[in-house]
């Protein structure tokens, strides 16, 4: 068998997959288009305030559990209807700030409460079911430690919930440090770009979509009546969204609601948030799928709902696209531009263009100016090819490991720039593991075959190979700069 024959049909194949998933961000633009006049949701509200409960998870989070406590202590709402619940799993001096700060506050009159468990069990889908036990609230709003909500965030979402059927409101995320470095401008047209255009379109659409895990509020019965919060995936939230509308709850998602959270600024860290999303995403589809597909729902729900869940498998697809770029190319050297010009290149344009136009369409809806997702797209790029080993390996964990995944919390630091001085000073540190290798060695091979298809004229493959080799060089790269700077005694 020539190599040609096992080669070429397995890399157009994946060329072709990967196309359909990058049309369907052309497909998201196209719904925001046509319901662009969808009405928005309700403002005023509610005579009689619901009772409202604020739950705070934290674990180990002596950098910002000071700043969301307070931030949270300060919402605007009446105080005899009002609590906070400190979920704190925390087994270092976190605990410690976190009550002292409990204390002053409930000195003040603000109804505090610092929750503590014997141990981990369940991680954040456990410690948010045992807060919920005890709450009085009939809405939940929910808090990650590196969240600074404003004080009219409940004021602006609780009037949603005028409709019996909504179940949840969600919020966009706003970026504290969004400039702190070329790695948060990158994540921040990522986030953007599943707010302003993913969010937004499937809402106004009426499809299906999801709690973001923080920032937002949930009415206390559509909780229960979806099952609670479960444990078995590692992306509780978007588990407990999709049993919530299987069931037939509505959620909302309020567009100009920003509540600000802090980036990561360490490459492990942020792959260490993007692993775990990429599992439980493969882990959600694995329990759900089946039930959304037997479910009497409208068809473009349901192929809405298989897309978004399993959205993350193609980063399995572009490590097979990463190692076959050079060889595709190179065995049909000699054949001239129309192969490439009829084959390849309308089909990496499907990608490429529809993900270009996705977020710079983002980034004008989310900060009123396209020209920051302009300069940052390659990075946006370059970063998204970066993390395929991170993710591809967590998509295979989430498709076959039957083990309970240890929930790893993403570092937050409290930083609004990084340096090393600044990452020095900091605790929890995210380091390299063996996907840094093989990042590495993946950039190291792309580069290889950059040089290859300069020096035998294959130059409709070199700006590929390229993007391909910086996102590998600059995830590896940057993982092992950052591993260097250790934090100080």
């Amino acid at each position: 068998m020539h190599l040609s024959t096992l080669i070429l049909p397995i890399y157009f194949g994946v060329l072709g997959l990967l196309a359909l998933y990058g049309a369907h961000r052309a497909y998201l633009l196209l719904l925001l288009a046509i319901h662009r006049r969808t009405t928005a949701s309700p403002s005023q509200l509610p005579d009689e305030l619901p009772f409202l409960t604020v739950q705070i998870p934290l674990y180990n989070e002596l950098h910002v559990a000071r700043r969301v406590l307070l931030a949270c202590a300060a919402l605007d709402w009446p105080r005899d209807r009002f609590e906070i619940q400190v979920l704190d799993d925390s087994t270092d001096e976190t605990a410690s700030v976190v009550a002292a700060i409990t204390a002053r506050l409930v000195s003040s009159g603000i109804d505090v409460r610092h929750l503590r468990r014997a141990d981990r069990r369940g991680f954040k889908a456990g410690a948010l079911a045992a807060g919920l036990a005890a709450a009085r609230g009939e809405i939940i709003a929910v808090f990650d430690a590196d969240f600074e909500p404003a004080p009219d965030f409940a004021r602006r979402l609780v009037p949603a919930f005028a409709d019996p059927r909504i179940g949840m409101v969600q919020a966009r995320w706003g970026h504290l440090n969004r400039g702190a470095s070329l790695l948060t401008r990158a994540q921040s047209v990522l986030l953007d770009g599943h707010f302003a255009i993913e969010h937004a379109a499937r809402h106004r659409a009426g499809r299906f979509f999801n709690f973001n895990g923080t920032a937002g509020i949930w009415r206390r019965r559509c909780i229960e009546d979806a099952g609670g919060w479960q444990h078995d995936t590692l992306t509780e939230d978007l588990d407990l969204s999709y049993r919530a509308q299987l069931r037939g709850w509505r959620f909302a998602f309020v567009e100009d609601a920003v509540a600000p959270a802090e980036l990561p600024v360490e490459m492990g860290a942020f792959k260490s948030q993007q692993h775990r999303w990429a599992q439980g995403s493969i882990q959600t589809a694995r329990k759900l799928l089946p039930s959304i597909l037997r479910a009497p729902l409208p068809l473009a729900v349901k192929l809405e709902s298989v897309v978004h869940l399993t959205a993350n498998a193609t980063y399995l697809l572009m490590i097979v696209l990463a190692l076959l770029l050079g060889p595709a190319a190179w065995l049909r050297r000699g054949q001239g531009l129309p192969p490439l010009v009829f084959l390849d290149l309308p089909l990496l344009a499907i990608s490429l263009a529809s993900i270009a136009t996705f977020y710079l369409v983002a980034e004008r809806r989310a900060t009123g100016r396209a020209g920051e997702g302009l300069r940052v797209l390659p990075m946006v790029l370059a970063v998204g090819v970066g993390l395929s080993v991170n993710n591809a390996r967590a998509v295979v964990q989430g498709l076959f490991s039957r083990r309970a995944a240890e929930f790893r919390r993403t570092p937050k630091y409290g930083l609004a720039v990084v340096d090393d001085v600044a990452l020095a000073t900091r605790r929890y540190r995210a380091g390299r593991n063996a996907d840094t290798w093989i990042e590495l060695a993946a950039g190291v091979y792309l580069a290889a075959w950059t040089a290859i298809a300069t020096t035998c004229g294959l130059w409709g493959a070199a700006p590929f190979l390229v993007l391909f080799a910086a996102g590998f060089l600059f995830t590896s790269g940057l993982t092992l700069r950052q591993e260097r700077v250790r934090p100080t005694p």
